[in-house]
Protein backbone atom coordinates (compact mmCIF):
# COMPACT_ATOMS: atom_id res chain seq x y z
CA UNK A 1 0.00 0.00 0.00
CA UNK A 2 2.79 2.35 0.72
CA UNK A 3 4.49 1.46 -2.65
CA UNK A 4 1.29 2.14 -4.24
CA UNK A 5 0.71 5.82 -2.48
CA UNK A 6 4.26 6.41 -3.31
CA UNK A 7 3.73 5.67 -6.97
CA UNK A 8 0.79 7.89 -7.22
CA UNK A 9 2.47 11.01 -5.32
CA UNK A 10 5.28 10.73 -7.81
CA UNK A 11 3.18 10.66 -10.84
CA UNK A 12 1.11 13.75 -9.23
CA UNK A 13 4.36 15.36 -8.86
CA UNK A 14 5.62 15.14 -12.01
CA UNK A 15 2.43 16.17 -13.50
CA UNK A 16 2.44 19.13 -10.99
CA UNK A 17 6.00 20.08 -12.35
CA UNK A 18 4.80 19.81 -16.16
CA UNK A 19 1.97 21.85 -15.75
CA UNK A 20 3.91 25.19 -14.48
CA UNK A 21 6.88 24.61 -16.68
CA UNK A 22 5.81 27.57 -19.31
CA UNK A 23 8.48 27.42 -21.70
CA UNK A 24 10.05 31.01 -23.40
CA UNK A 25 10.98 31.35 -26.40
CA UNK A 26 13.16 34.48 -26.95
CA UNK A 27 13.29 35.22 -30.62
CA UNK A 28 15.80 37.76 -32.53
CA UNK A 29 14.53 40.91 -33.07
CA UNK A 30 13.06 41.67 -36.53
CA UNK A 31 15.21 44.13 -38.23
CA UNK A 32 13.76 46.00 -41.03
CA UNK A 33 16.34 46.21 -44.17
CA UNK A 34 17.87 49.82 -44.76
CA UNK A 35 16.55 50.85 -47.94
CA UNK A 36 19.59 52.73 -49.56
CA UNK A 37 18.42 54.98 -52.71
CA UNK A 38 18.61 53.43 -56.14
CA UNK A 39 20.93 54.34 -58.56
CA UNK A 40 18.80 57.08 -60.40
CA UNK A 41 17.75 58.63 -57.25
CA UNK A 42 21.54 59.17 -56.39
CA UNK A 43 22.65 60.41 -59.94
CA UNK A 44 19.65 63.45 -59.33
CA UNK A 45 20.41 63.59 -55.50
CA UNK A 46 23.25 66.66 -57.03
CA UNK A 47 22.38 68.75 -59.60
CA UNK A 48 25.55 68.77 -61.32
CA UNK A 49 28.03 66.47 -61.18
CA UNK A 50 32.05 67.82 -61.58
CA UNK A 51 34.25 65.29 -64.25
CA UNK A 52 37.73 65.21 -62.21
CA UNK A 53 39.65 64.61 -65.01
CA UNK A 54 42.72 64.58 -62.71
CA UNK A 55 41.99 61.23 -61.02
CA UNK A 56 40.30 59.42 -64.27
CA UNK A 57 42.52 56.21 -64.84
CA UNK A 58 42.54 53.78 -67.69
CA UNK A 59 43.21 52.70 -71.29
CA UNK A 60 41.88 55.57 -73.90
CA UNK A 61 39.23 57.61 -73.32
CA UNK A 62 35.13 58.18 -73.73
CA UNK A 63 35.17 61.37 -75.78
CA UNK A 64 31.63 62.79 -74.17
CA UNK A 65 33.31 61.92 -70.87
CA UNK A 66 36.15 63.45 -71.41
CA UNK A 67 34.84 66.92 -73.14
CA UNK A 68 32.57 67.28 -70.24
CA UNK A 69 33.92 69.51 -67.20
CA UNK A 70 30.36 68.47 -65.94
CA UNK A 71 27.12 65.92 -66.64
CA UNK A 72 23.90 65.86 -65.33
CA UNK A 73 21.30 63.34 -64.98
CA UNK A 74 17.93 64.66 -65.18
CA UNK A 75 14.95 62.18 -65.60
CA UNK A 76 16.48 60.36 -68.25
CA UNK A 77 18.12 63.07 -70.24
CA UNK A 78 22.23 63.25 -69.94
CA UNK A 79 23.32 67.29 -69.86
CA UNK A 80 26.60 68.45 -70.20
CA UNK A 81 28.71 71.23 -70.09
CA UNK A 82 31.13 70.79 -72.66
CA UNK A 83 32.69 74.76 -73.45
CA UNK A 84 32.90 77.45 -71.14
CA UNK A 85 31.67 80.13 -73.12
CA UNK A 86 28.60 81.16 -71.57
CA UNK A 87 28.28 77.99 -68.72
CA UNK A 88 26.76 78.68 -66.33
CA UNK A 89 24.34 80.22 -68.35
CA UNK A 90 23.54 77.79 -71.25
CA UNK A 91 21.01 75.39 -70.66
CA UNK A 92 19.93 76.77 -66.73
CA UNK A 93 23.53 75.87 -66.06
CA UNK A 94 22.81 72.13 -66.69
CA UNK A 95 24.90 73.15 -70.70
CA UNK A 96 23.36 70.87 -73.64
CA UNK A 97 21.31 67.97 -73.88
CA UNK A 98 23.69 65.46 -75.22
CA UNK A 99 21.70 61.96 -74.61
CA UNK A 100 19.47 59.94 -72.71
CA UNK A 101 20.52 57.48 -69.88
CA UNK A 102 18.84 54.31 -68.10
CA UNK A 103 19.57 52.42 -64.85
CA UNK A 104 19.42 48.92 -63.76
CA UNK A 105 20.44 48.05 -60.30
CA UNK A 106 24.22 49.86 -59.86
CA UNK A 107 24.51 49.83 -63.96
CA UNK A 108 24.12 52.99 -65.65
CA UNK A 109 23.47 52.60 -69.69
CA UNK A 110 24.21 56.02 -71.74
CA UNK A 111 23.19 56.82 -75.45
CA UNK A 112 25.03 59.69 -76.52
CA UNK A 113 23.75 61.49 -79.23
CA UNK A 114 27.43 61.43 -81.01
CA UNK A 115 29.21 58.52 -79.35
CA UNK A 116 26.76 56.20 -79.03
CA UNK A 117 26.17 53.31 -76.17
CA UNK A 118 28.08 53.01 -73.01
CA UNK A 119 27.50 51.11 -70.07
CA UNK A 120 29.14 51.41 -67.04
CA UNK A 121 29.34 50.14 -63.41
CA UNK A 122 28.55 53.12 -60.81
CA UNK A 123 29.86 52.38 -57.62
CA UNK A 124 29.20 55.12 -54.65
CA UNK A 125 32.81 56.56 -53.19
CA UNK A 126 31.39 58.61 -50.16
CA UNK A 127 27.91 60.99 -49.86
CA UNK A 128 29.60 63.45 -52.93
CA UNK A 129 31.50 61.35 -55.43
CA UNK A 130 30.66 58.36 -57.48
CA UNK A 131 32.88 56.58 -59.64
CA UNK A 132 31.74 55.07 -63.28
CA UNK A 133 33.90 52.44 -64.35
CA UNK A 134 33.93 51.49 -67.94
CA UNK A 135 34.81 47.76 -67.95
CA UNK A 136 35.74 47.05 -71.87
CA UNK A 137 38.67 49.96 -71.31
CA UNK A 138 39.50 49.31 -67.36
CA UNK A 139 38.28 53.20 -66.95
CA UNK A 140 37.44 54.91 -64.54
CA UNK A 141 35.79 58.40 -64.66
CA UNK A 142 35.34 60.23 -60.92
CA UNK A 143 32.49 62.41 -60.41
CA UNK A 144 31.83 64.87 -57.51
CA UNK A 145 28.41 66.12 -57.10
CA UNK A 146 27.19 69.30 -56.46
CA UNK A 147 23.95 71.96 -56.81
CA UNK A 148 23.81 74.45 -59.43
CA UNK A 149 23.54 77.35 -56.37
CA UNK A 150 26.78 76.36 -54.77
CA UNK A 151 28.81 75.62 -57.51
CA UNK A 152 31.97 77.72 -58.51
CA UNK A 153 31.59 78.70 -62.54
CA UNK A 154 34.19 80.93 -62.41
CA UNK A 155 36.68 78.87 -60.85
CA UNK A 156 36.15 76.22 -63.27
CA UNK A 157 36.73 78.65 -65.90
CA UNK A 158 39.73 80.56 -65.04
CA UNK A 159 41.45 76.92 -63.92
CA UNK A 160 40.25 75.68 -67.80
CA UNK A 161 41.43 79.36 -69.98
CA UNK A 162 43.78 77.40 -72.10
CA UNK A 163 40.49 75.73 -73.11
CA UNK A 164 38.38 78.47 -73.63
CA UNK A 165 40.88 80.32 -76.35
CA UNK A 166 40.33 76.90 -78.20
CA UNK A 167 36.57 78.25 -78.49
CA UNK A 168 36.95 79.94 -81.12
CA UNK A 169 38.04 79.30 -84.64
CA UNK A 170 40.22 82.51 -84.71
CA UNK A 171 40.46 85.77 -82.19
CA UNK A 172 40.51 88.94 -84.46
CA UNK A 173 42.28 92.17 -82.93
CA UNK A 174 39.78 94.69 -82.54
CA UNK A 175 41.95 97.25 -80.39
CA UNK A 176 45.16 98.30 -80.02
CA UNK A 177 45.89 101.35 -76.95
CA UNK A 178 47.42 104.47 -78.50
CA UNK A 179 50.18 103.58 -75.35
CA UNK A 180 53.35 101.69 -75.97
CA UNK A 181 56.20 101.39 -78.29
CA UNK A 182 55.58 100.04 -81.69
CA UNK A 183 56.11 95.99 -81.85
CA UNK A 184 55.99 93.40 -84.01
CA UNK A 185 52.65 91.92 -82.90
CA UNK A 186 51.26 95.23 -83.53
CA UNK A 187 50.70 93.72 -86.98
CA UNK A 188 49.16 90.48 -85.81
CA UNK A 189 45.38 90.79 -86.27
CA UNK A 190 44.34 87.20 -85.90
CA UNK A 191 44.83 84.96 -83.54
CA UNK A 192 43.70 80.73 -83.58
CA UNK A 193 44.31 78.59 -80.16
CA UNK A 194 44.90 74.87 -81.28
CA UNK A 195 44.63 71.35 -79.27
CA UNK A 196 47.67 69.24 -78.73
CA UNK A 197 50.95 69.63 -77.05
CA UNK A 198 49.57 70.29 -73.68
CA UNK A 199 48.37 73.58 -73.42
CA UNK A 200 48.40 73.69 -77.43
CA UNK A 201 49.43 75.20 -80.49
CA UNK A 202 48.61 78.32 -82.08
CA UNK A 203 48.50 80.41 -85.12
CA UNK A 204 49.02 84.11 -86.16
CA UNK A 205 47.89 85.97 -89.48
CA UNK A 206 48.35 89.62 -90.26
CA UNK A 207 45.25 89.66 -92.75
CA UNK A 208 42.94 93.03 -92.63
CA UNK A 209 40.38 92.88 -90.31
CA UNK A 210 37.15 91.51 -91.83
CA UNK A 211 38.72 89.29 -93.63
CA UNK A 212 36.58 85.69 -93.78
CA UNK A 213 37.34 82.93 -91.08
CA UNK A 214 37.65 80.67 -93.49
CA UNK A 215 40.12 82.37 -96.15
CA UNK A 216 42.83 83.55 -92.83
CA UNK A 217 46.45 82.89 -94.40
CA UNK A 218 48.08 81.72 -91.44
CA UNK A 219 51.65 83.42 -91.38
CA UNK A 220 52.97 82.19 -88.52
CA UNK A 221 52.92 79.08 -86.20
CA UNK A 222 53.88 78.15 -82.74
CA UNK A 223 53.07 77.13 -79.25
CA UNK A 224 51.06 78.88 -76.13
CA UNK A 225 51.09 78.54 -72.54
CA UNK A 226 48.92 79.77 -70.31
CA UNK A 227 50.25 79.85 -66.41
CA UNK A 228 48.47 81.41 -63.49
CA UNK A 229 49.76 84.86 -61.63
CA UNK A 230 50.23 84.37 -57.79
CA UNK A 231 47.89 85.91 -55.42
CA UNK A 232 45.53 86.40 -58.85
CA UNK A 233 42.94 83.37 -59.57
CA UNK A 234 41.46 85.82 -62.43
CA UNK A 235 44.88 87.31 -64.26
CA UNK A 236 46.58 84.95 -66.41
CA UNK A 237 50.29 85.25 -67.91
CA UNK A 238 50.34 83.94 -71.78
CA UNK A 239 53.43 83.38 -73.79
CA UNK A 240 53.28 82.63 -77.29
CA UNK A 241 56.34 80.93 -78.57
CA UNK A 242 56.91 82.23 -82.31
CA UNK A 243 58.61 79.26 -84.53
CA UNK A 244 62.05 80.89 -84.60
CA UNK A 245 61.17 84.53 -84.03
CA UNK A 246 61.33 84.14 -80.11
CA UNK A 247 58.81 84.30 -77.64
CA UNK A 248 55.69 87.20 -76.67
CA UNK A 249 55.02 87.74 -73.24
CA UNK A 250 51.38 89.26 -72.29
CA UNK A 251 48.86 89.31 -69.52
CA UNK A 252 45.77 88.00 -70.36
CA UNK A 253 42.43 89.23 -68.45
CA UNK A 254 39.11 88.14 -69.91
CA UNK A 255 36.72 90.63 -70.59
CA UNK A 256 33.96 88.71 -71.44
CA UNK A 257 32.48 85.13 -73.24
CA UNK A 258 33.69 86.60 -76.09
CA UNK A 259 36.70 89.15 -75.92
CA UNK A 260 39.88 88.88 -73.97
CA UNK A 261 43.07 91.58 -73.15
CA UNK A 262 46.38 91.13 -73.92
CA UNK A 263 48.81 93.71 -72.09
CA UNK A 264 52.49 93.34 -73.43
CA UNK A 265 55.08 93.68 -71.26
CA UNK A 266 57.69 94.47 -73.12
CA UNK A 267 56.01 97.38 -75.10
CA UNK A 268 53.17 98.04 -72.75
CA UNK A 269 50.57 98.16 -75.57
CA UNK A 270 47.13 96.60 -74.89
CA UNK A 271 45.12 94.77 -77.20
CA UNK A 272 42.03 93.27 -77.66
CA UNK A 273 40.41 90.15 -79.50
CA UNK A 274 37.30 89.20 -80.18
CA UNK A 275 36.10 85.84 -81.18
CA UNK A 276 34.89 84.68 -84.29
CA UNK A 277 33.26 81.41 -85.07
CA UNK A 278 32.03 79.56 -82.13
CA UNK A 279 32.77 76.07 -81.85
CA UNK A 280 30.09 73.76 -79.71
CA UNK A 281 31.86 71.13 -78.80
CA UNK A 282 29.32 68.55 -78.66
CA UNK A 283 30.80 66.44 -81.95
CA UNK A 284 33.73 64.04 -81.82
CA UNK A 285 36.43 67.01 -83.33
CA UNK A 286 38.42 69.22 -81.00
CA UNK A 287 39.57 69.37 -77.40
CA UNK A 288 39.80 66.88 -75.08
CA UNK A 289 40.36 67.49 -71.76
CA UNK A 290 44.28 66.19 -70.24
CA UNK A 291 44.63 65.59 -66.82
CA UNK A 292 47.23 68.07 -65.12
CA UNK A 293 50.02 65.13 -65.66
CA UNK A 294 49.24 64.40 -68.67
CA UNK A 295 49.60 68.25 -70.39
CA UNK A 296 53.13 68.28 -67.75
CA UNK A 297 54.33 65.40 -69.86
CA UNK A 298 53.23 66.77 -73.51
CA UNK A 299 53.57 70.44 -72.66
CA UNK A 300 57.01 72.11 -73.83
CA UNK A 301 57.39 74.77 -70.85
CA UNK A 302 58.10 78.41 -72.12
CA UNK A 303 57.47 80.95 -70.00
CA UNK A 304 59.75 82.92 -69.20
CA UNK A 305 59.78 82.37 -65.27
Amino acid sequence: MRTINYFIGAIMAVMLFTSCYTETVIEDPIVEPVQSVSLGELLQSYELWYVDINRSSGNGYIPFMQKAFTVSFQNGVLYANNNLTGIGDQGYGFGLDVGFYDTFDFILDVSHDIDGFYSFDVHQLNNREIELYYPALNLSYILVGYQRNNFDYDALFYENIHYFLQEYVTWEKTFTSPEGIPNEFDNENFLQFLPGGGHGNFQSSQDPNGTNINTIYWDYTGIYNVDDVPGNPYLKYLTLDYDYLGNEYFELNVINDQTIELYHEYSGTTYRFRGKGYIQFKNKEGKLRLSKSEIDKQMIKISKF
